[in-house]
């Protein structure tokens, strides 16, 4: 029976599940996170005062070049991502997608993301998309298989994004962007660590080189997660030195963030189970969003 015969509930249910596989491919959840940081990043750089339609294309062209970023990890992960029970359900894994429709996607929305950034916002915020999409895709997906420094490069490029915002409104390069970029980058490691403790298994059975995998005991994953959750604290405050001593209401919530953070990543490191582990993941999946909602009122205080 050919396409064009089946029934018509059954020609529908097939577009939704194709179009949820693209979605999927997209990493959504991760790509909302990019875009919030792109956002939170351009008001800061702004005052809190950026053209809105310019913010608004950043969003757009980054969105483009980060769901590329995904697609191609997903294409280049095929293999892998088929052993692990927590990803074997991805498109290419499942049969949902082709390798070949995967990859037209990915290059499309990459020269589109791109061509996009540099038409529409400028061309130093395409530059950084591109040299985010390339530490992503052409150094963090293949290192994952040979060395737990993947988890250090792929923190990189996570951080990135960062630039883009801050380019994207033409802002100057100052101590607010370096603690932005700072938090950004150390708040990785608590989390990934976290999860890397609880997919440890099904890492090593893909022979992903994570460090729960690499050292089973947890000891150098967790010293990872206390070390980056205790210079968190510190690192917080820098995107308030610019502000009035009125900014000490958010001094004061980011020292209590950091610093239950900093509890469950001691848990984490005394304990070294499954509950801790999961105790931290959500204290970082807290930490993040609450703090940078704390930034975009510096302006204000």
């Amino acid at each position: 029976m050919t396409a064009s015969t089946l029934p018509l509930s059954q020609e529908r249910s097939s577009v939704s599940i194709r179009f949820r596989a693209y979605v999927e491919l997209t990493k959504p959840r991760i790509a909302s996170l990019v875009l919030v940081t792109v956002v939170v990043s351009g008001l800061i750089a702004s005052w809190g005062q950026p053209n809105p339609w310019l913010l608004l294309h950043a969003v757009i062209g980054t969105a483009c070049v980060a769901a590329s970023g995904s697609a191609f990890n997903q294409w280049l992960e095929r293999r892998t991502d088929s052993l692990m029970p927590r990803t074997a359900r991805r498109p290419l894994p499942a049969g949902l997608l082709s390798s070949r429709q995967v990859i037209g996607f990915a290059t499309t929305t990459v020269v589109a993301g791109a061509l996009y950034l540099g038409l529409f916002v400028n061309w130093q915020a395409a530059t950084w998309g591109i040299v985010t999409w390339l530490l992503y895709v052409g150094a963090y997906t293949p290192l994952k298989v040979v060395t737990t420094w993947n988890t250090t490069v792929g923190a990189v490029a996570g951080t990135l994004p960062v630039v883009i915002g801050w380019t994207a409104v033409g802002a100057d390069f100052d101590l607010r962007l370096g603690g932005l970029l700072a938090v950004v980058f150390l708040w990785q490691f608590p989390h990934f660590m976290a999860i890397a403790w609880l997919y440890r298994k099904e890492y090593g059975q893909a022979g992903i080189k994570m460090t729960t995998v690499v050292d089973p005991s947890g000891k150098q994953a967790t010293i990872q997660a206390v070390s980056a959750a205790l210079a968190l604290i510190p690192v917080s405050f820098l995107p308030a030195s610019y502000s009035t001593p009125a900014v000490l209401p958010y001094l004061l919530t980011a020292l209590m963030l950091g610093t239950g953070q900093l509890i469950c990543a001691l848990l984490f490191c005394c304990r070294r189970d499954e509950v801790s582990a999961r105790w931290l993941l959500r204290a970082s999946l807290i930490y993040l969003p609450t703090l940078l909602i704390l930034m975009l009122s510096i302006p204000l205080l």
